[in-house]
């Protein structure tokens, strides 16, 4: 499971001119979903972002987690993350899991964030999204569960 964290000031997701996700300041998540991940894939890369010390404390060092802002987490599901490039300029998706495997790690993974904080939003998946965002700082960190040793 991968995942590109961004630091927000804000972030939506629109749908067919619909709104169906926002955030204020915290985090976007992009997720991609790889055909071997499993909940515990979920488990660490949930555990993990909601853990990561990237916003300012009193001092202004990157020292405070979103769980300890109470700032607001928007998760979009991105196949595209296992995009392979490899071989040429068109992209394999071969290394994304399908659809019917996706999805319910995606939920799963949801259902744990929110576990673990109080205001997550999501964006659609499987659909056309718009993605929007202020990064803040910029501030972008990428995370793969398969990298955690």
């Amino acid at each position: 499971m991968r995942a590109v964290v961004q630091r927000v000031t804000r972030a939506s997701v629109t749908v067919d001119n619909e709104i169906v996700g926002k955030i204020d300041s915290g985090l976007l998540v992009m997720l991609g979903i790889g055909r071997d991940d499993a909940e515990s894939d979920a488990d660490y890369l949930a555990d993990k972002i909601a853990a990561l010390r990237i916003f300012d404390d009193h001092e202004g060092k990157m020292n405070r987690s979103v769980q300890d802002t109470d700032r607001g987490l928007l998760i979009v599901s991105q196949f595209t993350l296992f995009g392979d490039v490899r071989r040429g300029s068109r992209p394999s998706w071969s290394d994304a899991a399908a659809p019917m495997v996706a999805e319910p790690l995606y939920n799963y993974f949801v259902t744990r964030c929110r576990a673990n904080l109080s205001n997550v939003a999501t964006g659609s998946f499987r659909r056309m999204m718009a993605v929007e965002l202020v990064n803040d700082g910029p501030v972008t960190i990428l995370l793969d569960s398969r990298k955690q040793f």
